[in-house]
């Protein structure tokens, strides 16, 4: 099969069940290997599916599989499983930090070994993935890390009643948040699954929006603007001390007035050029049918 995918490895972690198991069957339509890394070896009661049961589902599929037990907050054992993933496969080119511990109850009612281990499995755990993939992700062509978690909104409304699961699941955003910015130099992608916009490789988007606007063909009415404000600037601080002689001359009625009048100036100088006259056309007051002069 051919695929954006096809040929690609993918790391992802809790696999077995669920939004990992469809990421990996996605990838496995492509023609991608996959590793499953999950801690479902036994059939379970309450949830279905193992690693087993996932690496059949890649398999047929079309892909490659390898079923590792792993349980993200050990060192020992994410080591290994990465060790055997690029034994298997030749690399590592996506690592997806999927694997995460949920329960929604409120600060009176949670345990502290429930707190505990939603911190260890969530932030520390996608930490722990991406510190010993990247030796491998650095090897690759196109290399991405893909982690499942909120945008960093701290609107109290996401904070009540579950807030420690807010406070781990937002550990893994800004494991994103602080890989997307390590690593932007050297070629990564990094993205939250369920955040609008990927962060990449390169200069930060605020930059490049900076570099786009002084790119920007500006006319002489915006060059005089600034010319202004640069003016009044240096004066207030001279004159009233700093910023705040800065503040008082920039008010907002001024930026106003001065917007109305280079836009007169612009007007008028774009009918000069056209060859119309910028005097305005009065009626003759004496006549009773109206004739027009300029």
């Amino acid at each position: 099969m051919t695929g954006s995918l096809a040929g690609k490895t993918l790391f992802i972690t809790g696999a077995s069940r669920g939004i990992g198991l469809a990421i990996g069957l996605r990838a496995a339509r492509d023609g991608a290997n996959v590793a499953i890394a999950a801690k479902s070896v036994e059939p379970q009661a309450k949830v279905p599916g193992t690693i087993f049961t996932a690496a059949k589902e890649v398999e047929a599929a079309g892909g490659s599989a390898l079923p590792i037990a792993c349980d993200i907050r050990f060192e020992e054992q994410v080591a290994l499983a990465v060790e055997a993933t690029v034994r298997q496969f030749g690399g590592i080119d996506i690592l997806v930090n999927n694997a995460s511990a949920i329960d929604l109850r409120g600060i009176e009612s949670l345990e502290m070994k429930r707190y505990d281990l939603m911190q260890q499995i969530n932030g520390r755990g996608a930490y722990l993935c991406a510190k010993l993939a990247l030796p491998h992700l650095k090897k690759a062509a196109n290399p991405h890390i893909l982690t499942l978690s909120p945008p960093l909104d701290m609107n109290p409304k996401w904070f009540s009643p579950n807030l420690a699961y807010t406070i781990a699941k937002y550990g893994m955003s800004l494991v994103t948040l602080g890989l997307s910015r390590d690593l932007a130099g050297a070629g990564h992608r990094h993205g939250g699954g369920r955040q609008s916009t990927r962060r990449r490789g390169g200069a930060a988007p605020r930059a490049q929006a900076r570099d786009r606007r002084r790119r920007r063909p500006r006319d002489s009415c915006a060059r005089g603007a600034d010319l202004h404000r640069q003016f009044l600037h240096r004066r207030g601080r001279a004159a009233r001390g700093g910023r705040q002689g800065f503040q008082v001359l920039c008010r907002r009625s001024q930026r106003r007035r001065l917007a109305r009048l280079f836009s007169r100036r612009a007007t008028q100088r774009r009918r000069e050029q056209d060859g119309v006259s910028s005097r305005r056309v009065t009626p003759h007051a004496s006549d009773a049918a109206p004739r027009y002069s300029v």
